[in-house]
């Protein structure tokens, strides 16, 4: 659904769709290299989900969901339910925008809106089925079964007080058997060097995207000892970890916008 959003997206109407359609191709740094970097990362983050689904897992909530489809690409088993957490505006494009494709769900999907820099909860353990872009009846999630929590490239941008108010409540609302996957960057600030490199310069020049400057400022939370602490089982990887994996993805370079990004991986062990 990819090429879809972009099309319909104005900002984004002249964007290229494939790494061939630009000069340079892979070897692009926004394009290639950072097209590689989301392809990867898009490959772990399915496998996580559905492994978490194999182990009976039937409960999903993508938190900060924006253009996410896996409700609809993924094979997921029988009865499982998606919660998809986002802005109003958001959900209601990407509604329009799959309702064009004429796409059908694989899971039964539930759009929630909620703004993540705040209390959100409330919105998701709602009675109602919110399953429109603007219902604000909540999405029906079960805190007593066991889910499968998705960040994907949300924390990255929400300031440190409100990713420890997401943490505790992950946490507050898992049951045993519930996993959390996401994304942070391991330093508080990237050095000159690695903000004038190659994919955020590019980045800035080519689409008016000045990377660094979205990233939320100031200290962060150590999320994953926060989790370890509360009898989560944390794992933490580099993305070249997943490269090497599959034998495909980014390589390490120079001055690396890449090189503090780290995906975490955790599953609630607790009884």
């Amino acid at each position: 659904f990819a090429a879809a959003f972009v099309r319909a997206a104005p900002d984004a109407a002249d964007w290229p769709l494939h790494p061939d359609e630009v000069p340079g191709g892979a070897s692009d740094p926004l394009w290639g290299r950072l097209g590689r970097y989301f392809g990867l990362r898009t490959r772990v983050l399915d496998d996580h989900l559905l492994a978490s689904a194999r182990a009976g897992v039937r409960q999903v909530v993508l938190l900060g969901a924006c253009l996410d489809s896996r409700a609809f690409r993924l094979d997921w088993p029988a009865g499982t339910v998606v919660h998809e957490i986002d802005s109003a505006d958001v959900l209601a494009f990407k509604q329009s925008v799959l309702d064009a494709t004429g796409a059908e769900p694989v899971a039964e999907r539930r759009p929630c809106v909620a703004d993540l820099r705040n209390d959100w909860t409330e919105a998701l353990l709602g009675s109602g089925s919110g399953t429109g872009a603007g219902s604000g009846t909540g999405s029906g999630f079960d805190p007593a079964a066991p889910t499968a929590w998705l960040a994907e490239g949300l924390l990255l941008y929400l300031p440190a007080e409100a990713e420890r108010r997401l943490i505790d409540d992950v946490d507050r609302l898992s049951a045993a058997g519930s996993t959390l996957a996401y994304e942070i960057k391991e330093v508080t600030a990237e050095s000159s060097r690695v903000r004038g490199g190659p994919v955020y310069t590019t980045a800035r020049e080519r689409v008016g995207i000045d990377l660094p400057g979205l990233f939320a400022a100031g200290p962060r939370p150590d999320s994953a000892g926060v989790l370890a602490g509360r009898g989560w089982r944390v794992a933490v990887h580099r993305p070249y970890d997943f490269t090497a994996l599959h034998g495909r993805g980014p390589l390490p370079e120079p001055d690396d916008a890449l090189a503090a990004n780290r995906w975490i991986f955790a599953t609630a062990d607790r009884s």
